[in-house]
């Protein structure tokens, strides 16, 4: 894609509903150059796709937006991964790669870390707001809150369910952003060797644990994914090391990226709506539905590419085989046959299905563990900080500009 592309892609992943309107109103399928897709947008249209996963693979559902330089390859060729992983896979592959994943992440094993997450809610909150005491209104605080509290909490809640030493995950979630960054973004060349090697660190990391667990197993996820991967217990051969770092470098992104992105977000927009914020800390008891709201009003994931596996016809566009598309789960959550208002942000809305942690057989299986931060985080804000709020209404926030996970680049926030 040439520097034109590349801008008009910028330009799309930055603010995609305008696009995902279009496709609304469009006469089947839309098709998309700079997504290089066929962009499914509407809410019943997703669903079917989600649905029939013979007729549409995920094989290819995270393909990069930017292919790294040959130097920039040739760096990630000192590292580890590049095996198949369980968003990418189809079948008995897929269910086999998802079974030790749904283990780690069951609801006894959600809320036995909802204890730690909570005290480290509380305690990144008290670190930046200092001396507020809860319920206070007024204020001279100021904080950027994506690096002081959104990329903290989810790194050291994954962390803990993966048994990661706490010193490892400052590590772990750079080299996590740094991977997205490599494969989602248009860097320079320097740039690129720069995060290819931040990659590779974060491989080599992740390799030593996986090593570790295999000699001496413990009761975390890193343990449930290296032995789906050992089968036996004892060394890793060379392939199974790369199979193990594989799969717990995605789900680690996976568990951390998605979760800081959708604290961003509901964040910000419960900021740009004050009335509602003041409604959320008035009545607390809301907070469940504005998670859900902010969920799918602005989904941190806004989808995933598929690949039709035989000719087929959806939405009356008749598609070959090795179709790409572009399955909008963002796009499916502002359809208005589905969800009336749709471009309302409004947390006293009636409950409904929406499609942020994804349906069917690929749906999210870390989607509780997501929900319990972000109500934590809520809870927390609203109880301490009700009179939180935008640093500077003048100058709009920008969003990171990819499809995989949407977020603030910075939410400079005051009290």
């Amino acid at each position: 894609m040439d520097s034109s592309g590349l801008g008009r892609l910028d330009e799309v992943q930055r603010d995609p509903y305008p696009l995902y309107a279009q496709a609304h109103n469009a006469q089947g399928l839309l098709h998309v150059p700079e997504l290089d897709a066929w962009l499914v947008a509407r809410d019943a249209d997703v669903r079917e796709v989600l649905r029939r996963a013979e007729d549409f693979s995920s094989a290819g559902s995270l393909r990069p937006d930017v292919l790294p330089s040959p130097a920039a390859l040739a760096v990630l060729g000192g590292g580890f991964g590049g095996r198949p992983v369980v968003v990418g896979s189809d079948g008995e592959a897929h269910q086999r790669l998802r079974l030790p994943i749904v283990r780690g992440l069951s609801p006894a094993r959600v809320a036995a870390v909802l204890p730690y997450a909570a005290e480290r809610a509380t305690a990144l909150v008290r670190e930046f707001a200092g001396g507020a005491t809860e319920g206070e209104v007024a204020g001279d605080g100021r904080v950027e809150l994506m690096a002081a509290y959104a990329r903290r909490l989810p790194g050291e809640v994954v962390g803990r369910i993966f048994g990661l030493d706490p010193a490892d995950v400052p590590a772990v979630v750079h080299g996590g952003h740094r991977a997205e960054e490599l494969l989602f973004r248009p860097l320079a060349e320097d740039e690129q060797i720069a995060a290819a090697e931040d990659v590779v660190a974060h491989q080599h990391l992740l390799d030593r644990y996986a090593r570790e667990r295999a000699a001496d197993p413990r009761e975390d996820l890193c343990t449930e994914i290296v032995a789906s991967v050992a089968q036996v217990p004892g060394d890793l051969t060379l392939e199974q090391r790369h199979e193990a770092v594989s799969h717990l470098q995605n789900l680690l992104i996976a568990g951390h990226l998605t979760t800081t992105a959708l604290i961003g977000t509901t964040v910000l927009h419960l900021l740009r709506h004050p009335r509602q914020w003041e409604l959320l800390c008035a009545e607390p008891e809301r907070i469940p539905a504005a998670v859900e709201e902010a969920a799918r009003y602005d989904g941190a994931l806004q989808g995933f590419r598929r690949v039709t596996t035989r000719p087929v016809t959806l939405a009356g566009t008749e598609l070959p085989t090795g179709a790409s598309l572009f399955v909008a789960f963002g796009g499916a959550n502002r359809d208005a046959l589905r969800h009336p208002r749709p471009d309302a942000f409004d947390i006293t809305r009636p409950p409904g299905r929406h499609l942020a942690f994804g349906h069917g057989p690929h749906a999210c299986p870390g989607a509780q563990l997501a929900r319990e931060q972000m109500r934590l985080t809520l809870s927390e804000l609203t109880r301490r900080l009700p009179g939180l709020r935008l640093a500077d209404t003048e100058r709009p926030v920008e969003m990171r500009p990819t499809m995989i996970h949407r977020s603030p680049y910075r939410l400079d926030v005051a009290w």
